[in-house]
């Protein structure tokens, strides 16, 4: 690898990584994946109507939007100078670690506030898919817990995955399937079957990222002083047990590292649904174990650039034919 390759392919992720912490995801700028939920609603309708098997239908809006999404940004980086900060842009916007840790941040300082509970239970309710209008301050942190865990790896190590493996165009094709599975990929009676592979197609492409977390958090935490030796003996059979096939990884990690429980009765959509319990049961998440995990994850998300990156160089050293 000459050293402008390697300048360059450094110098991405790591630039990337340090806007998403110092920009976060700007709300009054429009944002890629916004534009992906616009294009998805509209296309929900087209599917539904086109005649097809709903499950069909649904594989083929999975092609066409990761694939739409890879030519989208693959064509804008290449354009003459503003490509380059296209490129820089588009690196930045699919990772989203320090939204998710302000977002975080945010929502626990609301629950903390004895007079706000109701703000609390809404903030918190923009992070996650589940009912917290009724949720007290405990299980507030336990949820806040669960849903920062859990997004390390599909906020975060999954598309700096694909963008080290592939530049943006990959990492947003990723996206867009991690997208459609946050929109579609629910087991009700609307998505049962047009959303199937939408949420087939996130678990295959977030299996080996989901495991990456793990290790990450699990270093991390060594560093930190944490029990990883504790949270690697129960990570894997208690990753096992979850419905879906990764985020029992980072969950459980982060459970066992800071001693946490989560899992247990959740309220979806209006139906009470008993996930795995994961971590030591019935062990509380406190203030300064919640300020722990923020910690946790960016020390984490670090070493995560770090790592994949130099992964890459020793494959593409040996396997240079590898090199995308």
């Amino acid at each position: 690898m000459s050293n402008l390759l390697a300048l360059t392919f450094f110098s991405l992720p790591t630039l990337a990584f340090a806007l998403d912490l110092l920009l976060g995801d700007p709300h009054r700028l429009p944002h890629p994946v916004r534009g992906l939920g616009w294009g998805l609603d509209r296309l929900e309708p087209l599917a539904r109507r086109c005649g097809l098997p709903l499950r069909f239908a649904g594989a083929l809006c999975v092609g066409l939007m990761a694939g739409g999404a890879y030519a989208a940004v693959d064509f804008l980086c290449d354009i003459h100078f503003f490509g380059v900060l296209l490129l820089a842009y588009f690196s930045y916007a699919g990772l989203a670690l320090g939204e998710l840790v302000d977002s975080g941040r945010e929502a626990l300082e609301l629950v903390e506030d004895d007079g706000r509970l109701d703000d609390a239970r809404l903030a918190v309710g923009m992070l996650v898919s589940r009912d917290t209008t009724t949720m007290q301050a405990p299980e507030l942190r336990k949820t806040l817990a669960e849903t920062v865990s859990e997004n390390f790896c599909d906020a975060f190590v999954a598309p700096l995955f694909y963008l080290v493996l592939g530049g943006p165009a990959l990492m947003w094709a990723y996206k867009a399937v991690s997208t459609m599975d946050s929109m579609w990929g629910y087991r009700t009676e609307r998505f049962n079957q047009l959303g199937w592979a939408a949420a087939r197609a996130d678990d295959v492409l977030a299996y080996l990222p989901a495991r990456v977390s793990a290790v990450l958090l699990v270093g991390s935490g060594a560093i930190l002083r944490l029990p990883w030796r504790e949270a690697m003996a129960h990570v894997r059979a208690e990753a096992a047990r979850m419905e879906s096939p990764n985020a029992g990884w980072p969950m459980a990690t982060c459970a066992w590292l800071l001693g946490g429980g989560m899992g247990g009765a959740t309220r979806y959509f209006g139906e009470i649904k008993n996930k795995p319990i994961l971590g030591p049961q019935g062990a509380p998440w406190t203030l300064e174990k919640l300020k722990q995990l923020f910690r946790l994850v960016l020390l984490s998300g670090f070493a995560g650039v770090v790592l994949l990156q130099l992964c890459k160089v020793v494959v593409v050293r040996h396997l240079p034919w590898l090199w995308l």
